[in-house]
Order: C-alpha cells, then sequence, then structure tokens
C-alpha cells in the first residue's frame, strides 16, 4: 500500500503539477451529542406586526434580509456581540424543504463556535459518522476522520424546518432583536450607497428601515442579488424527495450515495422513524406527477437500483404520494462591492446539493464575517467598511473553494455515462475510495469540511484520475487503453479546471498574493 501511495503521488506530480501551473498562472493574469426525543417546537417566534422589539426602533446597526440557516444564525451572532439587528423574513412559519438537512461536521464545528449547536436538541436529530457508498451490488464505507476530536463531535442529519425554527427562536430571544415577518421589495440606495431595504409587512403596510450594513440572506432564489453580484446560475439537476419509514438504512448513521444509472441517489435518517430519499434527476425538467409518469419512473428506473432492504419502504412511500421536487443549484461567487451591503448563504454562493456542504460555507462565512467585523465599534463609514470586507471574500475561499469544487467535481464523476473514459474514471473513483488509508480519509476530510484544502482537493482528484490511466496501462497496454487513458486525463482536467477558475485560482491556491488579504479595520 505504500509502494502504491508513493507511486500515484510521484507520477501525479510529474504529470499534473506543470498543467496546474500553467492554468494557475493564466488566470492569475486574467484575474487579480443529541437529545433524540421528538418534541413539537414552543414557539416563540413572532408573526405578523407581533414582533420583539430592539431597544431603539430606528436605530439598527445591521439590516439581515431573511431568516433561513444563515440569517437566523447571524442575526444571533452579530446580535450577541452587541449589534442592533433588525431581521425580516418573508415568512415565518416552519418550512418544508428537501435540502439542507444534512450539517456536515465541519460545520458542526463551526456552529459551536458560534454558541448554537444546543439548536439541533430537541429536534431528533440524528449524528452521521461517515458515508457508505454503493455501485453495481458493491458497497464500501467511508467514516469521517474524526479520531483526534470528541465522541459528540460528527454530522448531524435533521429536518431542515425544525432547524432553522430553533435558530430563529434563538435569534429572536434576544433584546437587541427585531424579527419581522414582511417581503423586501426594494434596495434602499443613495449615491451609490446602500442605505436600508424597502419591505411590505404581512398587514400590506409599506415600511422602510435603516442600517449602515444591510445583509442579504434571501436564498437561492433571491430577487436581490442581482443589486450586488454577477449571478451565473446553472441548473444541472432536479432533487425528487421521498420519506421512507418503517426501514432501516444498509449502514445506520451514515449517508448512502448509490451510484445509479442516469445520477446519483441519497439516502440519509431525518429522525429515528424517517428516512430521507433523494433523487437525482439531470436536466430542469422532471416527470410529472399529476399523470402518473413521476410514479412509474421511480419505480420501474429508480426502485431497483436500490439496497434491497430499501426498496419496498421505497415503493410504499411512493404509492403514498408525498413526492417533492427541487432544482438544484450552483452559483460561484462573483460579488459587486458596495459600500453598506453585503450577500450572504445561498444569494451568494451555491454549490451542487450532492455533498451536503451549503450549511457548512454558510456557517464558516459568518464566523469569518463576525471575526472581521468584531474590532469595529460603528459601521459609519461605508466606503472604509466596503474597502475593508473585500477580504471576507479571500478569507472564506479555503472552506467554500474546498467545497464547492468537491461538490461540482464529485456530481459530475459520479454521473453515468456512455462515454468510455467517463465510465473509467467513476470506476476508479469508487475503486479508490475503496483502498481505504489515506485514499479513502483524504477525500472524506474535505468534503466533511474538517481539512479546507484546495491544493489536497486538487491532487486527490487527479489521483483518481492516475489512479485510473494505470489500471488501463496495466497488465499490457493497448492502442485503445492508451487513448482511453489520454481521454481520461483530458476529461478530469474538463471537469475541474472550469470549476477552479470560476473561484479564481489566486484566492483559491494563493490567498496570500491579493492586496485584500492582508486589509487592516479601518481607524475610528
Amino acid at each position: 500500500m505504500e509502494f502504491l501511495s508513493a507511486a500515484l503521488l510521484g507520477l501525479l506530480l510529474a504529470s499534473i503539477l506543470p498543467l496546474f501551473f500553467f492554468f494557475s498562472f493564466r488566470d492569475g493574469i486574467k484575474h487579480d451529542g443529541d437529545n433524540n426525543t421528538t418534541a413539537v417546537i414552543d414557539s416563540k417566534i413572532p408573526s405578523g406586526n407581533d414582533v420583539r422589539r430592539a431597544e431603539s426602533s430606528d436605530d439598527f446597526d445591521v439590516i439581515i434580509v431573511g431568516a433561513g440557516v444563515a440569517g437566523a444564525a447571524l442575526a444571533y451572532t452579530l446580535a450577541k456581540d452587541g449589534r442592533k439587528v433588525h431581521v425580516i423574513e418573508r415568512d415565518l412559519s416552519e418550512p418544508e424543504r428537501i435540502v439542507g438537512e444534512l450539517l456536515q461536521p465541519g460545520g458542526y464545528l463551526k456552529l459551536i463556535e458560534l454558541g448554537l449547536e444546543d439548536s439541533l436538541k430537541g429536534i431528533d436529530a440524528q449524528q452521521v459518522f461517515g458515508y457508505a457508498l454503493f455501485k453495481d451490488g458493491n458497497h464500501t464505507r467511508l467514516a469521517y476522520p474524526l479520531d483526534k476530536f470528541d465522541s459528540n463531535i460528527s454530522g448531524r442529519s435533521f429536518h431542515n424546518g425544525r432547524f432553522i425554527q430553533r435558530l430563529r427562536q434563538k435569534a429572536a430571544a434576544l433584546s437587541n432583536v427585531k424579527l419581522e415577518q414582511g417581503t423586501v421589495t426594494s434596495i434602499v440606495e443613495e449615491d451609490g450607497t446602500v442605505k436600508g431595504v424597502q419591505y411590505k409587512t404581512k398587514n400590506g403596510q409599506e415600511l422602510t428601515s435603516y442600517a449602515p450594513l444591510t445583509i442579504v440572506c434571501d436564498g437561492g432564489f433571491s430577487n436581490l442579488r442581482r443589486n450586488l453580484c454577477k449571478p451565473q446560475i446553472d441548473i444541472p439537476s432536479c432533487f425528487v424527495g421521498l420519506v421512507l419509514e418503517n426501514c432501516k438504512l444498509p449502514l445506520e448513521n451514515h449517508g448512502h450515495v448509490v451510484l445509479a444509472d442516469p445520477s446519483p441517489i441519497l439516502l440519509y435518517r431525518i429522525s429515528s422513524t424517517e428516512i430521507r430519499c433523494l433523487v437525482d434527476i439531470p436536466g430542469q425538467k422532471v416527470p410529472s406527477v399529476a399523470n402518473g409518469d413521476m410514479a412509474h419512473y421511480l419505480k420501474t428506473a429508480v426502485a431497483p437500483q436500490l439496497p434491497p432492504e430499501l426498496q419496498t419502504a421505497f415503493i410504499a412511500s411512493v404509492d403514498k404520494g408525498n413526492i417533492k421536487s427541487t432544482t438544484n443549484r450552483s452559483m460561484p461567487a462573483a460579488p459587486h462591492p458596495t459600500p453598506g451591503a453585503l450577500l450572504l448563504g445561498d444569494a451568494f454562493n451555491m454549490r451542487h446539493p450532492l455533498t451536503g456542504g451549503g450549511m457548512t460555507v454558510a456557517l464558516a462565512d459568518i464566523v469569518v464575517l463576525r471575526d472581521l467585523l468584531r474590532p469595529l465599534s460603528n459601521l459609519n463609514d461605508a466606503d472604509a467598511l466596503c474597502n475593508y470586507l473585500e477580504s471576507f471574500y479571500t478569507l472564506r475561499k479555503p472552506v467554500a473553494s474546498t467545497i464547492n469544487t468537491l461538490a461540482g467535481a464529485l456530481y459530475q464523476v459520479f454521473c453515468a455515462s456512455p462515454d468510455p473514459a467517463r465510465k473509467e474514471m467513476r470506476e476508479a473513483c469508487f475503486d479508490y475510495l475503496s483502498l481505504g488509508g489515506v485514499f479513502s480519509s483524504g477525500p472524506v476530510s474535505l468534503l466533511s469540511g474538517l481539512n479546507p484544502r484546495p491544493l489536497s482537493l486538487f491532487c486527490h482528484f487527479f489521483a483518481v484520475a492516475i489512479y485510473g490511466v494505470t489500471r488501463l496501462l496495466i497488465p499490457f497496454p493497448s492502442p485503445k487503453r492508451i487513448w482511453i487513458g489520454v481521454r481520461l486525463i483530458t476529461g478530469a482536467a474538463g471537469i475541474i479546471f472550469p470549476i477552479i477558475k470560476a473561484e479564481g485560482v489566486r484566492q483559491m491556491f494563493f490567498p496570500a498574493t491579493m492586496p485584500a488579504y492582508y486589509r487592516a479595520p479601518p481607524m475610528q
């Protein structure tokens, strides 16, 4: 095993590093332990105009648009630091979503850092210790590398709506947070500086709220992001979601990924009695639920590819009829620095939800932003604050770019393809992860948010490609196998380099070369 590791690493470095540095310099020139008892949450969240008032209703430090995971956690965090926060959320009732239900261990550590870990208590959240990967009747276990952490450190899976309600309760309980139900209709701007927002209350009253800093966290379908960034949204696929009951996972306390045809299927517990199943369907259209096409597709094309112990419960869930779907969106962070405003969460940056990294990125961003704002006694100098907060976009990159790139690359590798080179890449990825040791713990530490190192991700990705080529050339290379090997390497480059380019080569691999990396807090 040690010989194989050394051989792979040597071959990887010799083959890939010249190409890597070419792309780097080219782009550098172009772009400068939970309570598992199910409980009904005792809602302390205001509705309509029945809101918890800050000490001065006209004197806010920060306006936060949206009270999802990012918005509610940010409101609590900034309020704990003494800021007066006005949160405006379109709908304060418990959301029903089929994504945002798995928090990676790296995200759980950020939740602890923010003092919000008790938000997972009382919602029947389940511990997650790794993944089980299934392909063609075979499976392998990929454990999170948690040996150096306390026993309570792991991933968590849960009902997204329950988690959000707990975060909102935590924020609303603080006296300097005003949590209000309303729809933000526009950003108030004066001479290029954002001064606040206009919004409409539940009762239809139109109001304006002012603050030195407005942070937009209104989710993946944000109607405000175009004012603050250059959105380039890609929709590679859709998720069809069901809830399986009265069954057990093949490997409990693990997320399950089935490398199905045409694309992956995810399964994980969201409570002690329920298993979420997410069926990925490439493209932007899904079979109709109304005319029965969806049920037929799920029963005939999907069910036979699931582990046998889950097929009966899956078909029963399809017959029950509670089938939901959502588009899977990805959008690289492309901010347009604007005095008085900032984007955060899915409004700012999205990646394919295959790896469950969205909440981890959002919570890590909140930690970075909190640490940047802490030295500032006030936020009134909009231009100086905007210049200072440009460092946020660089400091967030290690975590965000690692998870974003891995999500986009893995999704493409895990999708079935008739192309022999893509087939070989998919086989090589499964077998590489099955080798164990550093070959599994390395990639899983990246996926989990425990090792946010883009260069490590780059090396493992091309190690998989080199591993696939090596298998093709042993014991006797043929012209056909050599050609497939060449196409495997170029295909791997075609997958990962566009993602890296969108993330920004300098920010991702050489953040210390960015001027914003060294920005000091403005003088006050």
